[in-house]
């Protein structure tokens, strides 16, 4: 215990690096926990993204209020954002990573058949791909459609059939 009240400090007299210390343990533990809640928490953007926007909000709101030294605190948000960058690099230059970062694109939808269990896993319903229908070809149902893909972002795509007819 003492330990860890050495390495990452005490109420609000923390250190430069205390500071920087605590902003890469809760970047990576907010990274984990909006992984955790899914695509559908956070919308089009990316939940790797989301983890500078909170965590920045977060971080230097505390220098605006005066609740955290400013140099302290402005110092641990650029390592917020120099980690993003990092991992951003990283993530381009390793698949792996960044499909364990980022996520990956599921196939929900093919040939009139929805693949439940990859909806299940990405807590996606019916509903949203007959929305995506609507708003992205106009039609009431999935005649046209080839493929419904639930894409990085959350955002579902949907790949026409190459010789049907969309109904409306």
């Amino acid at each position: 215990m003492n330990t860890i009240v050495a390495v990452f400090g005490e109420g609000k007299d923390l250190t430069a690096l205390q500071m920087t210390l605590r902003a890469i343990v809760v970047f990576v533990c907010c990274l984990v926990f909006i992984r955790i809640s899914g695509r559908r928490s956070f919308g089009q953007r990316s939940p790797f993204d989301y983890v500078v926007t909170i965590l920045l909000g977060a971080t230097l709101s505390r220098v605006i209020v005066g609740a955290s030294p400013a140099v302290a605190t402005t110092i641990a948000s650029l390592t917020i954002v120099v980690l993003h960058r990092a991992l951003a690099w990283a993530c381009v230059r390793s698949e792996s990573l960044e499909r364990l970062v980022v996520g990956a694109e599921r196939e929900i939808y093919r040939d009139g058949r929805f693949d439940e269990q990859q909806m299940s896993a990405a807590l996606i319903t019916r509903t949203d791909v007959l929305e995506s229908a609507r708003r992205q070809l106009g039609a009431r149902d999935l005649a046209a459609v080839e493929a419904a893909i639930l894409e990085r972002n959350g955002e579902v795509s949907l790949i026409r059939a190459p010789s049907r007819q969309l109904q409306s």
